[in-house]
């Protein structure tokens, strides 16, 4: 009966010592503000946003350009004239002026289908970017996770020091009740003040692990105060102990991210392979435009000359001989493309590596739960039966000590063991692009 009123004094103090805190959060609400906030996140969405921004049919080539000039331009000139006859004319301040505007157009028709092949490496690169921030989300969200229940784990842990110090005073209060009824010595009562106090002193330090654990999430979550204090909703960590390899494999290949990059990267590379390939094709341009001039002439028959109208042409090009350069980039694009291939080979094989060790310990780990929660049960009846005997005066002060260590430790184990896990079921979440669960 003593230890369940111990434990539910513990709860008090413990739900007193994190209430002051308006705020109360719940996994989704971590992740959900990380996203919204996040500055890393942000600035790869910048990155998104500018690879949408270049998939244009214009960035590709396919739209003509069209430029506007004008110009005005003049001469201010002493003109001697000596004529065949040996008579001579001076012309001086001769000022000729010059006025142009012009409107031309210029468009490819035909570069060796570099123009369409462009435009469908710009649509790669966009897509490119959103797996990019896809990524960086996935990433982002595996870390909010992975930090709330961090939190959770060092409240445990608190908690659990908590009850130590409980113990310890009840242990305390014992030996002094004996003390003053003369069945114990002042030694014993001492010891059992050192162990209070050193309790009392882990209890201390496992504060500041809490406050650093709520400050981490805070700046995942990049909160504009992070120092402020919230709760959360979940007093302990819940394992999902039904994940399938099988399942997960299947998943992983078709969803992972980091394989979806690696083959876009190489679909890209053969772009660029095609693109150098143009060139050995012959290009044909066309362009087209209006004209307009108009002379000023200070001595002359003629005093004004407008000239305006239209222009046209077709250029048909081809390149001939270029050093070899040609031939030298074909062979180093196709190099690229097989480093891109074995790259995508390297990244599945090192997912399929992470995927098998991941889950090997998220199995053993689910194993260690199922025994630590039985050595907590047995730790806790001996715990019982040790105070009894303690107060009866049949078990010595270092073995009631050990007792209590004994049971401190099963929870730490167990809390630790629960949260291993939990960071395993993540990353197998995250490996086989299921992350985005958490935020259901």
């Amino acid at each position: 009966m003593k230890i369940r009123l111990l434990l539910l004094s513990l709860f008090v103090f413990s739900a007193g010592a994190y209430s002051q805190s308006l705020l109360l959060y719940n996994v989704g609400d971590c992740i959900k503000t990380g996203l919204e906030k996040n500055f890393s996140l942000l600035i790869v969405k910048n990155s998104e946003t500018i690879a949408k921004n270049n998939f244009t049919p214009g960035n590709a080539g396919f739209l003509p350009s069209l430029d506007l000039n004008s110009r005005y331009s003049g001469t201010l000139n002493d003109t001697k004239r000596e004529m065949t006859d040996g008579t001579e004319t001076q012309t001086d301040n001769e000022h000729n002026t010059t006025a142009s505007a012009g409107l031309a157009m210029n468009m490819t028709i035909f570069n060796g289908f570099n123009v369409l092949t462009t435009y469908k490496k710009l649509n790669e690169l966009k897509q490119l970017g959103e797996l990019n921030t896809q990524l960086s989300i996935e990433n982002l969200v595996a870390d909010l996770v992975s930090g709330y229940y961090n939190f959770i784990q060092q409240i445990e842990l608190l908690n659990n020091l908590e009850y130590a110090v409980i113990l310890s005073k009840e242990r305390l209060r014992i030996d002094e009740d004996r003390y003053l009824l003369g069945s114990s010595s002042k030694l014993q009562v001492l010891q059992s003040r050192v162990y209070l106090n050193a309790d009392s002193s882990r209890l201390s330090r496992q504060f500041e692990v809490v406050r650093a654990a709520q400050i981490r999430l805070n700046e995942l979550m990049a909160v504009e105060d992070l120092g402020q204090k919230f709760t959360v909703t979940d007093t302990s960590i819940a394992v999902n102990p039904d994940l399938l390899f099988e399942r997960l494999l299947d998943e992983t290949i078709a969803k992972n991210t980091n394989l979806q990059i690696a083959s876009k990267n190489k679909t890209i590379s053969e772009y660029d392979y095609r693109i150098i390939a143009s060139r050995s094709y012959p290009f044909v341009t066309a362009s087209s435009g209006y004209n307009y001039s108009l002379n000023n002439f200070s001595s002359s028959t003629v005093d004004r000359q407008t000239t305006s109208g239209l222009s046209y042409g077709m250029t048909l090009g081809m390149n001939i001989f270029d050093g070899f350069n040609q031939r030298r980039n074909l062979r180093n694009s196709a190099i690229d493309i097989k480093s891109k291939e074995l790259r995508y080979m390297e990244i599945e094989q090192g997912i399929r590596a992470d995927l098998l060790t991941l889950y090997s310990a998220y199995r053993n780990y689910l194993r260690l739960i199922t025994l630590e929660n039985q050595n907590l049960e047995t730790a806790s009846e001996n715990l019982v039966i040790a105070i009894e005997m303690y107060k009866l005066g049949s078990l010595s002060g270092i073995d009631l000590r050990e007792v209590q260590k004994s049971l401190l430790d099963a929870r730490e184990r167990l809390f630790s063991v629960e949260y291993q896990a939990k960071l395993a079921e993540i990353s197998l979440q995250l490996i086989s692009g299921r992350i985005m669960d958490y935020y259901q």
